[in-house]
Parts: C-alpha cells; sequence; structure tokens
C-alpha cells in the first residue's frame, strides 16, 4: 500500500506540474523560439495596434508587439505588457484587421492581468487534488485499496476540469474586453469575426470535438462568434472599411515575411515571376537571395525602388542584399538612403554600421561609430548592433569600451559568465563613476546575480 501511495504522489506531483505549465506550454516558452526583428514590420504592428492600445487604457510607449517565427496561428502574452505573435497567424490572416482582432484580445489578458491570475486557476486545482489525495489515501489505509485509487482518479479529474473552467473564463473575458476596446478605438470588428471562423476551420480539419466544451482550455470558436457578433455589428464602426494604406503595407509586411520563413521553391510558386506587384517582386527578392542568386535578388530590389524611391524599406533591402552578398561598399547607397528615409529606425542604422565595418575602410570608422551609437541609443536591446559598436572600439584602441560593448552583447544574449567577465574587463580601465562605468558595474551585478542563481540549481 505505501509503494502504492509513494506512486500515485509521483502521479500527483506530475499533474500538478501539468496544471501549472499549461498555460506556458500552450504558448510555448518564448526563450525556445526565434524572435524575428525588422524595422517594418515593428512599426507597422506598432502602428496598427496604436488605437487598441490607447482604448484599453495603456501607453503605446510601453506595449511591444513582437513577432515570432512559428508556423502556429498563435498568439499569447507572457507577463508584462507584450504581446506576443506568430508568423503563422500573419500568413494565416487575409487583412491587418484580422490581426487587430487578435491583437484586441491579446491586450485584454494584459489588462486583466491574466499571467499573474494564473496561479489562482493552479491554486484551486492543487487544492482538489491535495483533498483527494488524502481521502484516498485513508480510504486505502483501510484496506480500500480500489476506492482509495477511484477517488484520487475522480480527484485528478476533478482538478483538471476545474483548471481548465478557470483558464475559459479568462478567454471569454479577454473576448469580450478586446470587443469592447475595437468598439471604443471605432475599429470594425468583421477581422475579429472572420478569424474566429478562420480558427473554426482548423478545428474542423484537425477534428477537434465541437461537442465537449469542458475538455477544452477556450471556450468553443463558435460558441466565442455566437457571444461577440452582435456587439461587434452593433457597434457604428462595424461597416468602417478598413484603411487602403494600411492594408497594402500589410501585404508587403507578409509577402517579406513569407519570403524570409520559406524555401524559396514555395515562395516562388506563390508569387511566380508573372506576378508584378509591389508584394510579389518583394518575396521573391527574399526568394532569390535565400537560393544564393544575387542578380536575381537585385533585380526584384531594383524593380522595388523604382516604383516607390520614398519607401526606405525597399532600399535597406537593397542594401542588405548586396551586404550579404560580399558587396558592402556598393551597399552604402542604399543603406544610406534608408537611414535618411527613415532616421529613427535602429536597426537600418545597425545595418548600416555593419557594412561600413565591412568595407575594412579605416575613412568609414568614424560614421560606423556615429550610426551604431546613435542605433544602440535608441534601440539597446539589439546585439548584433552592440557586437558591431564592439569592433569600431576594438578599432580604435579604445578596449575599456569594447569589453562594455562586448558585456551589452552577452548581456542580451542571455550569457551571463561572459558578460559579467567582459564587464568586469570594462570597469577596470573605464573612468570611476563615469556612466560608461556604473553602466559596467550595473552588468557584472546582473550577471553576477544570475551566474550564482545558475549555480544553486
Amino acid at each position: 500500500m505505501a509503494d502504492m501511495v509513494r506512486r500515485r504522489g509521483a502521479f500527483f506531483c506530475r499533474l500538478v506540474l501539468l496544471l501549472a505549465l499549461s498555460f506556458t506550454l500552450s504558448v510555448r516558452p518564448v526563450l525556445a523560439q526565434a524572435i524575428l526583428r525588422d524595422a517594418e514590420t515593428e512599426t507597422f504592428l506598432n502602428e496598427m495596434a496604436k488605437p487598441i492600445i490607447q482604448a484599453a487604457g495603456l501607453t503605446p510607449a510601453n506595449v511591444q508587439i513582437v513577432l515570432i517565427q512559428d508556423k502556429e496561428i498563435n498568439a499569447f502574452v507572457a507577463g508584462g505588457q507584450t504581446v506576443f505573435i506568430h508568423s503563422g497567424l500573419i500568413q494565416a490572416a487575409d487583412n491587418y484587421n484580422e490581426v487587430q482582432g487578435v491583437v484586441a484580445h491579446e491586450l485584454a489578458h494584459v489588462v486583466h492581468g491574466d499571467v499573474i491570475r494564473m496561479d489562482e486557476g493552479v491554486k484551486q486545482a492543487t487544492g482538489i487534488m491535495i483533498l483527494t489525495m488524502v481521502l484516498g489515501a485513508i480510504a486505502m489505509a483501510a484496506g480500500g485499496g480500489d476506492a482509495g485509487a477511484g477517488i484520487m482518479a475522480a480527484g485528478q479529474q476533478a482538478a483538471m476540469g476545474k483548471f481548465l473552467a478557470f483558464t475559459r473564463v479568462q478567454e471569454a473575458f479577454a473576448d469580450q474586453a478586446g470587443t469592447e476596446f475595437l468598439n471604443k478605438a471605432g475599429i470594425t470588428g468583421k477581422g475579429m469575426l472572420s478569424f474566429f471562423g478562420k480558427l473554426q476551420n482548423q478545428e474542423m480539419r484537425l477534428a477537434i470535438p465541437q461537442d465537449d466544451p469542458y475538455s477544452q482550455t477556450h471556450p468553443l470558436t463558435g460558441d466565442r462568434i455566437a457571444a461577440l457578433q452582435d456587439l461587434l455589428k452593433s457597434s457604428p464602426a462595424w461597416n468602417k472599411p478598413i484603411d487602403p494604406k494600411l492594408q497594402e503595407r500589410f501585404l508587403l509586411v507578409k509577402a517579406k515575411l513569407f519570403g524570409y520563413v520559406n524555401d524559396p521553391k514555395i515562395t516562388l510558386v506563390k508569387y511566380p515571376e508573372r506576378d508584378n506587384s509591389l508584394a510579389a517582386h518583394y518575396a521573391r527578392a527574399y526568394a532569390w537571395h535565400k537560393a544564393a542568386y544575387p542578380d536575381k535578388a537585385d533585380a526584384e530590389a531594383e524593380a522595388l525602388v523604382k516604383a516607390r524611391p520614398d519607401y526606405p524599406y525597399f532600399y535597406e533591402l537593397q542594401g542588405q542584399i548586396l551586404l550579404e552578398s560580399g558587396r558592402p561598399a556598393e551597399a552604402l547607397s542604399s543603406l544610406r538612403k534608408a537611414v535618411a528615409l527613415a532616421p529613427n529606425q535602429p536597426l537600418i542604422a545597425a545595418i548600416l554600421g555593419h557594412a561600413l565595418i565591412s568595407t575594412e575602410d579605416n575613412s568609414n570608422y568614424q560614421e560606423a561609430k556615429r550610426v551604431l551609437r546613435a542605433a544602440v541609443a535608441r534601440d539597446n536591446e539589439n546585439p548584433f548592433a552592440w557586437y558591431q559598436l564592439g569592433i569600431v572600439y576594438e578599432h580604435e584602441g579604445d578596449e575599456p569600451r569594447a569589453a562594455l560593448a562586448t558585456a551589452e552583447r552577452y548581456n542580451l544574449e542571455g550569457n551571463p559568465k561572459m558578460a559579467m567577465a567582459s564587464a568586469q574587463m570594462a570597469l577596470a580601465g573605464l573612468p570611476s563613476g563615469s556612466p560608461d562605468w556604473v553602466r559596467a558595474q550595473d552588468i557584472a551585478m546582473a550577471a553576477r546575480g544570475q551566474v550564482t542563481k545558475d549555480k544553486k540549481k
């Protein structure tokens, strides 16, 4: 009997762990996935989401919309004010309004603090599990082994049911609040409903049961549509058309993303050479570049630049193709135009800095230093920019600042040992009390704390 109780206890621990992790597993850990950073995409997503963020009572500058490379149709929040969107969701959407509906739903989770409140659901389920474990053990001790096992099994099922019910309530609230955000922002909810329709079709293709709502983490999609359509249709914004300029930008972002994440052969099937739309040129430029056809990729980029000489991201692409094809000096003109047209885009500035360094021309290092320092001042979470800046400092013989840039890079890449070592090297050479010295000290302290924590695990 004692052995049976131990086995049951082990299963209980695993089930409690399952309950605790079910939310994070459903969204998949962020750190295990590739975050896609692109100036054009980030700008578009932030502008598209801005009125919804404001309607939710949040400050746009404090909210991030982050794109993750994952083919699944999904979006989630994982704490803080960051909404993560899978690349598969962008590909599945027909228009930006459908993405707005998803963002509105996820922002409701942020406002409601659902990631923090998830502990409430776990505690409720765990309480049921502990009670039934005790009752089952008592029954076993009294000689009723089968009865005790039955009590435990029933408790496990009840606990999971309690937790799933908790998550369904959260999702239903997010649907309702997201709808209110859209209506308040004056944005049509047609996209929200049409995207729910896509999810419903996917559920049918995957044969997900539609008659057992109690086994689901979310309300059934059909029920979600029925619950929201009257509220959305009653909004004055229901028949408001989507912005054609935003839609054009969405199609460009979608095509760029498709060309970037997919095999070139697949991209060329979806966007054949007879298609002369800007989106098709964009996707094919990435496809040819990935397939190592630089002349064809450059021709596609040239077609884009000629069609829209005022669009910075086409110049960025043109410069990137030249740079990554081993022609950094030729890339400079395009990248300088991109930076001039989009002076507040640090990701583009970082590419220009890289190109300037790659020319190995000493006369370009001062410009590289200037643009890279501006880039990290606007976006200090780009390890690539810090790496390039470190190269500039190394070239100048400024070892302490080269070490500090390296510490910044390793800190962002999640390598506390190397971050601590580089920060300590920087502290040894920087003027005590200077801003750079203080920053190096901060990195060293944080990295040391993480290293100590890792050792205790």
